[in-house]
């Protein structure tokens, strides 16, 4: 079944149809193929059999972790590897551009869980007074901070403007129902506080750069934009950044607006999808409660 208005894009049971009008899919991670703990089966039965008929699935994520790191913690979660081709993660682009930038010695912002992703910069890890330069991959207790909780200590890295490098542009995150707040809640109040930041990842042209550069590579022929479909939950990142690459996107409701735009039993709710999806907001081709 396909629900559709002026104001609204088709509302979808199945993508089949859609999928078949395109060569490549840049798929979100977190709220399309897996819930923070689990994998979605429908979802990444139906990236799979994308990939059977012929199609190419590259994985972009604001994960702050590089893709060696990413493809594990997929496998941990039940992600098989018949849904996806190759990965594009936040922390790769912050890999490259920590190089790129020529940095010798930063100062890391975050959990030590994503200590893996140093093992792959070639800056030394630091203190602030020492770093040439910041990377947040997340906050440090993100249960129970935010990123107002880091303007006093950023500012000291303001007054010697410091190039806070944001390694997750999310604001927040799903982990199993629960929203937390990752680095781009941070990198937010130090770009308010008048302080540099780059940031790593969707919505920003490198991530889906490198995205399309990866698919070319896999299929050894130029890909058309009009040929790539971006899924994803988030309107922020996944659509708005699929909307100024200039490619398709395919809306999904599950994610971290599905409180705003799902009932309780798990379908959309045109009228508030149309409210998300107003004014200046990007529109996708299509929404789906969850991909399948």
């Amino acid at each position: 079944m396909t629900t559709a208005s002026p104001a609204l894009p088709p509302i979808l049971d199945h993508a089949d149809a859609l999928l078949a009008r395109y060569d490549v899919v840049f798929c979100d991670v977190w709220g399309v193929v897996h819930d923070g703990r689990t994998a979605y089966a429908e979802g990444c039965a139906a990236l799979a059999r994308f990939r059977k008929r012929g199609g190419t699935v590259i994985l972009v994520t604001n994960a702050p972790r590089a893709a060696d790191a990413v493809a594990r913690i997929l496998a941990e979660k039940h992600v098989p590897d018949a849904a996806w081709d190759a990965i594009v993660s936040s922390g790769e682009i912050t890999r490259a551009h920590v190089a790129h930038a020529g940095y010798e010695a930063v100062h890391h912002i975050g959990p030590d869980r994503d200590l893996d992703l140093f093992e792959t910069i070639t800056a030394r890890r630091v203190s602030l007074a020492d770093a040439d330069a910041i990377v947040a991959t997340g906050l440090v207790h993100d249960t129970r901070e935010t990123g107002e909780d880091y303007r006093g200590p950023l500012a000291p890295a303001r007054a010697r403007g410091l190039e806070l490098v944001c390694a997750n542009p999310d604001l927040v995150v799903d982990v199993g129902g629960t929203m937390l707040p990752c680095a781009g809640a941070i990198a937010a109040v130090y770009e308010a506080m008048g302080g540099p930041v780059y940031w790593a990842g969707k919505p920003f042209r490198p991530a889906y750069e490198m995205a399309h550069a990866s698919a070319q590579t896999l299929r050894q022929a130029d890909v058309p934009l009009a040929r790539i479909l971006a899924i994803g939950d988030a309107v922020r990142t996944d659509i708005a950044g699929a909307s100024n690459f200039g490619i398709d996107s395919l809306f999904i409701g599950q994610g971290i607006h599905r409180e705003q735009v799902l009932d309780a039993h798990h379908r959309l709710i045109p009228d508030r999808l149309a409210r998300l999806l107003s004014g200046d907001a990007p529109r996708p081709v299509a929404a789906m409660a969850a991909l399948a």
